[in-house]
């Protein structure tokens, strides 16, 4: 039998490129997609160069034609898809009260839209094979909120609903729908935050650490597993216990 492939979206960098690297691992075929070309190349060399197997696409989940090419792209090189990732999201912080309507469209679509799209695409193959995985990135701030952060809040809180949703509809199929919900990890996007930002939130995390792309990749690695079929509809928080 080949081996089962993972669609991984947002998966050039960051926590995206932690979960490609680790489903590789454990013996998937991966299609890394995002838009950012080269570091696509670079995540699928360092997967070709531990004997993994790596497709690479230009992908804008923003676009659902982009969305339904590089699908049935992947289809066509891989002849199916057993697992989806929706990775890919970003941030565009700023209190509500001043929240251009740009920044809250743009996260909304990237971070939500984007998702349900991706799901959209894959769900007829994974539905003709009676198996399928779909892990959704939520967020911490997806559940317990965040001040300056209204949109992706609200994005990652609709990633939830969604994977609720899409878990019952998918059930009959024997495909699990379940969302990791990561607190605050090591990354491209935290990096940014000012020392004082960062003190005081890992003052909120009981571990006293804070989280690597790796701790997320291992939960999403589960879910995608065989060990993990009894699970769907669920939000696995990889939070090192600052939301309970």
């Amino acid at each position: 039998m080949s081996n089962r492939v993972a669609f991984v979206t947002g998966a050039s960098r960051g926590i995206g490129r932690a979960i490609a690297l680790t489903l590789s691992r454990a013996g998937f075929d991966i299609v890394v997609a995002s838009p950012e070309v080269e570091n696509n190349e670079a995540v699928a060399a360092e997967i070709r160069a531990g004997n993994g197997e790596a497709l690479t696409l230009d992908f804008d989940v923003t676009s659902a034609d982009s969305v339904k090419a590089g699908v049935a792209k992947a289809l066509a090189d891989k002849s199916r898809i057993d697992v989806l990732v929706n990775n890919a999201g970003i941030t565009r912080d700023g209190l509500a009260v001043r929240m251009k309507p740009a920044d809250w469209d743009l996260v909304l679509r990237i971070n939500l839209q984007g998702a349900f799209l991706c799901a959209q695409q894959v769900l007829p193959s994974m539905m003709r094979a009676r198996w399928g995985r779909i892990i959704n990135m939520a967020s911490v701030v997806g559940q317990a909120g965040a001040s300056g952060q209204a949109n992706y809040a609200a994005s990652k809180a609709g990633l939830i609903g969604l994977t609720k949703a899409l878990a019952q509809e998918m059930a009959s199929r024997n495909i699990t729908v379940n969302a990791v919900a990561p607190g605050y990890i090591a990354t491209d996007m935290t990096k940014v935050l000012p020392d004082e930002v960062k003190q005081k939130i890992l003052a909120s995390v009981p571990l006293g650490r804070i989280g690597t792309p790796e701790d997320v990749a291992a939960a999403v690695k589960f879910l995608a597993s065989d060990d993990a079929s009894y699970i769907t509809g669920q939000v696995l928080a990889v939070n090192g216990g600052m939301y309970m």
